[in-house]
This record gives C-alpha cells, sequence and structure tokens, in this order.
C-alpha cells in the first residue's frame, strides 16, 4: 500500500510542476507538440502488478469482493463477477495465437506473458492510465479458454473489464 501511495504523491506533484509550467505563458501551438506519451506518463496510475497471476490447478486466482473484475471461473451464482468462458474449435495453442492477435487490435494493451495454454496483458485506461490485469486459460478438454480481468486499484471500474471482455470475444469470433 505504502508504494501506492508514493507513486500517487509523486505523480500529483508532478501534475502541480507541470500545470505551473504550462501556465507560464505557453502557446496551444506548443501545447500540441507535447508528445502524447509524455502527457500519458504524467497521469499514470498503474498499481503494483499482483503476484497471483497465472494458471494454479487449472484455475485463473479467484476475483476480489470489490466489482471491479470479472471471471469466467466464478460462479454462476455470482452476477457481479461470473462471465461466460470464450469458445474455440481446433488446438489451444491456435487460439491463444488468435488471442494475440485479437488484443494486438486494442489500443493500450500489451501483451506481458504467453504460451500454448496462457495469455496474460496488461490494458491501460485513456485519461489516468490505471492498469487491469487480463489473464486468459485455453482449458482444451472443454475447447474454452477461461478469461479473468481485473483492476488493480479502485473499487468500482464502472463496467470496464466486463465491457472489455464481451469486446474481445466478439472480434475473436
Amino acid at each position: 500500500m505504502a508504494n501506492w501511495i508514493e507513486s500517487a504523491v509523486r505523480t500529483v506533484l508532478i501534475m502541480v510542476c507541470c500545470w505551473g509550467i504550462l501556465s507560464l505563458d505557453v502557446s496551444a501551438q506548443t501545447l500540441t507538440q507535447i508528445p502524447p506519451t509524455t502527457t500519458m506518463a504524467i497521469l499514470s496510475f498503474p498499481g503494483i502488478r499482483p503476484n497471483n497471476l497465472g494458471v494454479q490447478n487449472g484455475q485463473l486466482a479467484a476475483c476480489p469482493d470489490s466489482p471491479n473484475c470479472v471471471s469466467s471461473q466464478a460462479p454462476t451464482s455470482d452476477k457481479e463477477h461470473s462471465i461466460a468462458p470464450i469458445a474455440y474449435t481446433g488446438e489451444a495453442k491456435d487460439a491463444i495465437a488468435k488471442l494475440k492477435n485479437t488484443l494486438a487490435g486494442l489500443e493500450r494493451t500489451t501483451i506481458v506473458d504467453s504460451s500454448d495454454t496462457y495469455l496474460y496483458a496488461e490494458c491501460a485506461t485513456k485519461l489516468m492510465g490505471f492498469v487491469d490485469d487480463v489473464e486468459f486459460y485455453a482449458d482444451d478438454s472443454a475447447k474454452v479458454i477461461h478469461v479473468r480481468s481485473a483492476s488493480r486499484l479502485g473499487k468500482s471500474d464502472l463496467g470496464v473489464n466486463r465491457k472489455r471482455v464481451e469486446e474481445i470475444r466478439a472480434r475473436f469470433v
């Protein structure tokens, strides 16, 4: 928790300093010359990568109690967290390769790790740079890709994780 607080304080200080510099009589033309990556770095709240990622005994990590996570392995009675897995045909490795191509088309998404049956990506929000962890596990016996998408910070994600999974499902088909 202390690392997150330090990071937030640093970010606020940078924002205050930059605001002071930018408000000194900077023309609109000069502001448009600032690269978007610079702006993104100023407004970035990535949080700390969780240490419970990956597949353990065929299971992705369970969602926390907060509503900012969805998982296809959550009980279907858990309407807040439960989401359907993504069906596929063929081999698991081919499904993961197709999934990589699908994720490559999503903005602010970085594939961090992958194998023949597992893929882990980080997705950042456009304005504040909040990072969500998205995991996929191809269960070849069931011909489904289990998915877990969870926000690192905050309590509510306003449905962003669920929308992301549904967008990936639609693009995967």
